[in-house]
């Protein structure tokens, strides 16, 4: 397949200055090219927001020769690893004498606590010629000693940027579509990015699929529609596990994060106040299970019936 036919790669934007990020770390980013050289970084957020993308483009425009590791492969096997970035560390950089070799390791929350370990000393072994980038979803699942040794990035967006950035997204959609020739309707798009910000692999991702056609149609909508939980509310009301199963089974093609998501802002108008922290603990459990579990509609499930046995509804 050629790399040019996935549209997240085609369009992954090459300069700081054209990634779509808070102000205030695109501004960090901008200082570090000013400077003319990275600090070792540790850039944590959720899914698709830019971390790689973020950690390519600095290296692309500060002229850094880098290799990317993937944490949730080659981060289990210590010889892997030892053996990339002693290779890569210790050797002259072909491209550029200038700045520091970069090694990426992205997905590092997936690597093993002994592996994260190694690359804690290799970040002190190699610091004259090397830094290291670390990209992660959840932070809390990196030790300390490499915290210790970066600085950390955080990607998370706030709620008042929410109108800024949607807007940056809509519009940079807009010019992707007119490119490939695809015909789209503005609330479409609009929905679209209601549906899947700030995952904006994903959303580029399910908007590629939808205009395979060369044609987004309006009828879409239905499809992606918000998740809705009234039915759920008046099921697990009536305890009633064939409906909270069928309804699950309904909703899986949806982002489990955003289902969890919407149970939670909606079972707040329905259970007691005495049950709500309970309610907000089991969620943020089965939330987190989410990251490794086999199977996603289990889990979903499994939260909904510990909340449904569990709850006391209002009258």
């Amino acid at each position: 397949m050629s790399k040019d036919f996935l549209w997240v790669e085609k369009y992954r934007p090459k300069k700081i200055e054209d990634c779509i990020l808070p102000e205030q770390t695109k501004r960090a980013f901008l200082g570090f090219l000013k400077q003319g050289e990275i600090p070792n970084l540790l850039l944590s957020g959720s899914a698709g927001v830019g971390k790689t993308t973020v950690a390519k483009a600095i290296c692309d425009q500060l002229g850094s020769s880098y290799i990317v590791i993937n944490g949730s492969d080659e981060g289990r096997y210590l010889d892997t690893i030892r053996t990339r970035v002693q290779q890569f560390a210790t050797t002259v950089s072909l491209t550029s004498t200038k700045t520091h070799k970069v090694v990426i390791v992205d997905e590092a929350d997936n690597m093993t606590a002994d592996v994260q370990m190694i690359l804690r000393k290799d970040i002190e072994d190699y610091h004259n010629n090397c830094r290291f980038i670390f990209t992660c979803n959840f932070i809390n699942r990196i030790i300390p000693a490499l915290h210790s040794r970066c600085t950390v990035v955080d990607f998370r967006i706030n709620h008042s940027e929410k109108q800024a950035l949607s807007a940056e997204m809509f519009n940079r959609l807009r010019k992707i579509l007119t490119d490939e020739g695809v015909e789209y309707q503005d609330k479409v798009i609009a929905k679209l990015i209601q549906r899947y910000y700030p995952d904006w692999r994903r959303l580029l991702n399910e908007t590629q699929r939808h205009a395979a056609k060369g044609k987004i149609e309006s009828d879409i909508l239905v499809e992606i529609s918000d998740v809705k939980a009234d039915d759920l509310i008046r099921a697990m009301k009536a305890r009633d596990y064939k409906t909270v199963k069928e309804w699950v089974n309904q909703h899986m093609d949806h982002d489990p994060y955003q289902v969890m998501r919407r149970i939670y802002d909606v079972i707040h108008q329905h259970a007691t106040g005495r049950s709500i922290p309970n309610i907000v603990i089991i969620i943020a459990k089965y939330q987190y299970q989410i990251q490794f579990v086999a199977d996603q509609e289990i889990n979903t499930l499994a939260c909904l019936i510990e909340i449904m046995t569990g709850v006391e509804w209002k009258p």
